[in-house]
């Protein structure tokens, strides 16, 4: 095993550097075929390894690869870390990054920049293996700082566009935020540990609870509460929770490929699998656990009201991942960690699933994503139809629990929402309500997707993007309704990573809900499992059990009364609502919000001290006062430089007396 961790991890790092200094002169196709090739390596090294801790003929292990930093108490190495939740992050990284790089073949067929978008992608593939094999805090901020800088690099690839490079750098100063939190917690753990270590910190982790109360605003808080706290800002930052989240359906300005692997499977659920592998710590502090049920069950919540409002097919399939991370950290709040992983698990497939999917309705419809250009596309193209209705049936969670069959999504949210109802901790009753409404609405924008994509007429000619593309208009397409342009299946490469994610979407939850969710040993360690919480979760109310399934078919009658039967109700209800659509289609106003606090603020601070500061007080009385010392003199110099003879002979006359009288006197 040893040697195939070092492969899966390297392979990407080293496909990325040749992708990206070899760029023009190796091509397109000797670029993609590197970086696409290494990935599929990697992928299918990290199967195996996976299976075996299903099967408990793999173990944890730790596989150095350098020495470090030695510096007085500091010392640790680069190693790799490989336990269970280690396997099941290769797993979802490298098989996701692997469909997203070869679906990226049709989908970027026709950039001119292709070697640099496939090396960036391969980058941050290989950071966030750097993240989830960290077996110290340092290396796991490594990884944690590198998927930053490649979302950077993705979202703003197309830097023509100033719409894409306002969203690269609004993501990068957001997670700077929560990087500063992050970065204060992992300082205060070495504070308190001195160590960074993972597996010795989690070791001394339980012998810290309760232990050095400090005062802080009032309240008593414990060291643990306090640096578990500080980790989670992190996590805010990087998983898009609520404060903390509005980077993320800005960063749908990038690639669609791009949103499929950083911003559905991968890179925002980093926050998800640091608060997991750092469980011990976060069982300690209660109060944090409490926290981050709180923060997880409002994000859940806030970002599925706006997606059921939103027009752009990205954006809804954004905020559906913001809501779903939400019910991923509320279940590691109440304890639940495996019900966290599976949904990460289960999410990774139909997300990505939907995410391409929408790529390929986009790339159909020349790039058009306002979903009110779309209908009838079922006929049209029929494979991306049934690839995006197995997302939807997952995401939604169709299934039924007699029968014990169901889409993926089936499995795990209603895990999250039993074991929330189960669970005894602070704040779980909150978020198992709150969790069954976003179900209701995570039903209802998801059957909205489709209907308006999918079912009703084609509005194709209404788009003036489509019909600026194929060089026609409304009047000159006279009798034919699809404006003389018709929506084409994708290519192969495309086609392909939607088929098999589909799989993934219909039979990730049936194959594995066992291991992740009452198999002890398939953990091993690896994270805090509650066993009694996990076991009180079967014993719900038969009601709890069938709750999700129940709101999942209202959300879609709504949805279908709503833009199938009756398609002027969604008009009717947005004049009936008035202010309240447009704050929640505004976002619930956050941008407004932190734009008055945050960024007006700092641009009026940064001109004054631009224009008051630089240019009033160091400019003027520096390089600028100096500079007109010198012209001014030079101009009382230039004076006596008359080119006359007999100035000179007086001035030289003027100096010959005074010296003289100087020296009488």
């Amino acid at each position: 095993m040893q040697t195939s961790i070092l492969i899966i991890v390297f392979a990407p790092l080293l496909a990325a550097i040749i992708a990206g200094l070899g760029n023009r002169m190796l091509g397109n196709f000797a670029s993609k075929l590197i970086t696409t090739g290494g990935l599929f390596l990697a992928c299918a090294l990290s199967w195996p390894i996976f299976i075996g801790f299903l099967t408990g003929s793999e173990t944890a292990t730790v596989v150095p690869v350098m020495k470090w930093v030695e510096s007085g108490a500091m010392s640790f190495d680069w190693a790799l870390r490989v336990d269970t939740l280690t396997a099941v992050m290769l797993v979802v990284v490298t098989s996701v990054s692997a469909l997203v790089h070869l679906y990226s073949w049709g989908y970027m067929e026709e950039d001119p920049d292709q070697p640099r978008f496939f090396a960036y992608l391969s980058l941050f593939t290989f950071a966030m293996l750097m993240l989830v094999t960290a077996n110290n805090l340092v290396q796991m901020f490594f990884g944690w700082e590198g998927v930053g800088l490649a979302s950077y690099l993705l979202i703003g690839f197309w830097f023509k566009k100033p719409s894409a490079n306002a969203a690269a750098i609004k993501a990068f100063v957001v997670n700077r935020v929560g990087d500063l939190g992050f970065m204060l917690g992992i300082f205060g753990t070495f504070l308190v540990f001195q160590t960074t270590s993972i597996p010795e910190i989690l070791e001394m982790a339980p012998a810290m609870k309760g232990a050095s109360s400090i005062g802080f605003m009032g309240m008593r808080l414990d060291t643990m509460t306090i640096l578990c706290i500080l980790l989670f800002i992190g996590a805010m930052g990087k998983s898009a929770q609520l404060g903390l989240h509005t980077w993320l359906p800005d960063a749908m300005e990038g690639p669609t490929p791009v949103s499929a692997l950083i911003h559905a499977a991968t890179m925002v659920t980093a926050g998800v699998f640091m608060v997991c592998r750092l469980s011990p710590m976060f069982e300690a502090a209660p109060v944090a656990l409490a926290f981050v049920t709180v923060i997880g069950a409002a994000t859940c919540f806030f970002a599925a009201t706006i997606g059921t409002t939103q027009w752009d097919i990205k954006r809804v399939i954004a905020y559906s991942t913001c809501s779903q991370l939400g019910y991923m950290f509320f279940a590691a709040g109440v304890g639940a960690y495996g019900a966290a992983m599976f949904h990460l698990f289960t999410h990774a497939f139909f997300k990505a699933l939907l995410f391409l999917g929408a790529g390929s309705v986009i790339h159909a419809m020349h790039h058009e994503q306002d979903m009110r250009y779309y209908g009838g596309l079922r006929k049209q193209i029929p494979f991306t139809f049934w690839a995006m209705m197995a997302g939807t049936l997952a995401i939604t969670g169709v299934g039924v629990y007699h029968l014990g069959a169901g889409f993926a999504g089936f499995w795990s949210k209603d895990a999250i929402l039993e074991v929330a109802y189960a669970s005894a901790g602070a704040y779980s009753n909150m978020a198992f309500w709150l969790g069954t409404f976003a179900a209701l609405l995570t039903s209802f924008y998801s059957w909205r997707l489709m209907f308006l994509t999918f079912w009703g007429k084609p509005r194709w000619i209404e788009s003036e993007h489509i019909q600026h593309a194929v060089h026609k208009t409304p009047d000159e397409a006279g009798e034919d309704t699809t404006g003389g342009y018709h929506p084409h299946e994708s290519p192969w490469t495309m086609l392909v990573p939607l088929g098999v994610l589909s799989v993934g979407a219909v039979f990730a939850g049936q194959i594995f809900h066992d291991a992740f969710l009452d198999q002890e040993s398939f953990w091993n360690g690896s994270i805090a499992y509650n066993a009694a919480l996990m076991h009180a979760m079967h014993e719900v109310p038969l009601l709890v059990k069938y709750a999700a399934f129940i709101v999942m078919i209202l959300g879609f009658v709504g949805a279908w009364y709503a833009y199938i039967r009756n398609t002027d109700v969604p008009r009717q209800t947005v004049e009936q609502l008035g202010p309240i659509h447009t704050f929640v289609y505004r976002k619930w106003m956050f941008d407004e919000l932190y734009d008055n606090i945050f960024v007006k603020p700092a641009f009026w601070l940064g001109r004054f001290f631009w224009k008051r500061g630089d240019e009033g007080t160091i400019n003027r009385f520096g390089p600028d006062g100096a500079a007109w010392v010198v012209l001014q003199g030079s101009g009382l110099a230039k004076k006596f430089q008359s080119g006359l003879l007999t100035s000179y002979a007086l001035i030289m006359l003027i100096g010959l007396v005074a010296a003289v009288t100087w020296v009488l006197f």
